[in-house]
C-alpha cells in the first residue's frame, strides 16, 4: 500500500481490511509529566448534520488502529473522533526499558495526559459538544477524571469499565496489597498476571475478548504486522495503579462528584472485569445507569454484530441526547 499524503497519516498504520479512515490527522503530544510522546489522531465527521466529537479512551494493550471500524461508524453518524494512545502502549512512548511490559506508576498520569489532550488538542481543534466513549481501562480513567470533565463533556458511554477483575483468586484489596508489596521491594516492573507477548498467533478458540472471528483476526493482524504497538502482560505496578484507581472511583465521595450523565455497559459473558462491581457501581450513581448485553464478551465494540448492534443502538439513543437525564 503506497504511503498516504494525508497530513500525519504516516503516523498511523493500515493492515488488510483495516484501512486508515479518510481525512485522518495524526501527530504526537509531548506530555507535561515526564516529556513522553503520546500519539493521537483526529478524524472529522463524514455524515451530516455534525453532532460533535467523541473522545475514545482505549483499554489496556489497545491502539488507535483497533478503533478504525468504530471511528467509521461514528463518522457516518456525524460525529468526529479524537483518540490517543495512553502512555506506555500503542504508538506512544514506553515508560520502562522492556517495551512489552504493561506499566504505569499511577492512573493520575493518565488523567493528566487526558487533561492535556483536551486543553491542547481537543478544545481548540475539534467540534463540540464533546462525548466520552471509554472501554475497560479507559472507562476507569473516565470515571476517575469525571469530576474534571463536568464542564467539558456532555455525556459518557463506558464499555465494560475496569472496576474489579473477574476470575481472580484474590480480591481487589488483597491484590492491591500484594502489588504494593512487590513495588515496595523493587519488583514493580515484574509481570503480575500474564507474561511476555506470544510470538505465535493467538488462537481464536478460548479467547475471552470477542466471539467474532473476523474482528478477532483483524485485530490480531495489527499486532502481528506491527509488534511495536503491542504489549505483553501487566506488571505489578500497573496492577497496583489499577487497584488504587478502582478504589478511588468506588469511594462514595468520588461517586458523588460524578455529575456527567453516564451510560455503562456490562457484557454478560465477561471473563475479564467484574459485572457485579459494574452493576453495584452503576446503581449508586445519581446520573448513571447500567445496561447489560447478555452473552457478549469483554470487548463489546469488537464483538459480533448481534451484540455490537445492541451497543450502538443504545449509544444512538443516549448520544447526543439532551441536558436532561
Amino acid at each position: 500500500m503506497a504511503p498516504s499524503t494525508r497530513p500525519g497519516a504516516g503516523i498511523l498504520v493500515a493492515t488488510a481490511g483495516n484501512d486508515v479512515p479518510a481525512r485522518a490527522r495524526a501527530d504526537y503530544l509531548v506530555s507535561r509529566k515526564g516529556g513522553k510522546r503520546l500519539r493521537y489522531a483526529l478524524f472529522p465527521a463524514g455524515g451530516r448534520p455534525r453532532r460533535g466529537t467523541v473522545v475514545i479512551l482505549q483499554g489496556r494493550n489497545e491502539c488507535i488502529e483497533k478503533y478504525y471500524e468504530t471511528i467509521g461508524d461514528l463518522s457516518r453518524r456525524g460525529l468526529g473522533v479524537a483518540i490517543m494512545d495512553w502512555r506506555g502502549q500503542g504508538g506512544s512512548d514506553r515508560l520502562i526499558r522492556d517495551r512489552e511490559k504493561g506499566f504505569v506508576r499511577s492512573y493520575d498520569d493518565y488523567v493528566a495526559d487526558l487533561d492535556q489532550f483536551f486543553e491542547e488538542i481537543i478544545l481548540p481543534d475539534c467540534v463540540g459538544p464533546f462525548y466520552v466513549l471509554g472501554h475497560s481501562m479507559g472507562g476507569l480513567i473516565a470515571l476517575l477524571a469525571a469530576p474534571r470533565l463536568v464542564n467539558r463533556v456532555r455525556r459518557m458511554v463506558l464499555s465494560t469499565p475496569l472496576l474489579a477483575f473477574e476470575r481472580q483468586p484474590l480480591s481487589m484489596p488483597a491484590l492491591h496489597r500484594l502489588s504494593t508489596l512487590l513495588c515496595g521491594v523493587g519488583l514493580g516492573s515484574t509481570y503480575l498476571g500474564g507474561g511476555p507477548r506470544a510470538r505465535k498467533p493467538t488462537l481464536f478458540a478460548g479467547n475471552t475478548l470477542t466471539s467474532d472471528y473476523a474482528r478477532f483476526t483483524r485485530n490480531s493482524a495489527i499486532y502481528l504486522r506491527h509488534p511495536e504497538l503491542a504489549l505483553g502482560g501487566p506488571t505489578a505496578a500497573w496492577i497496583r495503579a489499577s487497584c488504587a484507581a478502582a478504589a478511588t472511583v468506588m469511594d462514595i465521595d468520588h461517586r458523588a462528584r460524578i455529575q456527567v450523565p453516564t451510560l455503562i455497559f456490562a457484557a454478560g459473558a465477561d471473563e475479564v472485569v467484574s459485572n457485579r462491581a459494574i452493576e453495584a457501581f452503576g446503581s449508586s450513581l445519581k446520573s448513571g445507569s447500567v445496561l447489560t448485553i447478555d452473552g457478549a464478551r469483554h470487548e463489546l465494540l469488537q464483538e459480533a454484530d448481534f451484540y455490537r448492534e445492541q451497543f450502538m443502538a443504545a449509544f444512538d439513543a443516549f448520544v447526543p441526547g439532551t441536558d436532561d437525564f
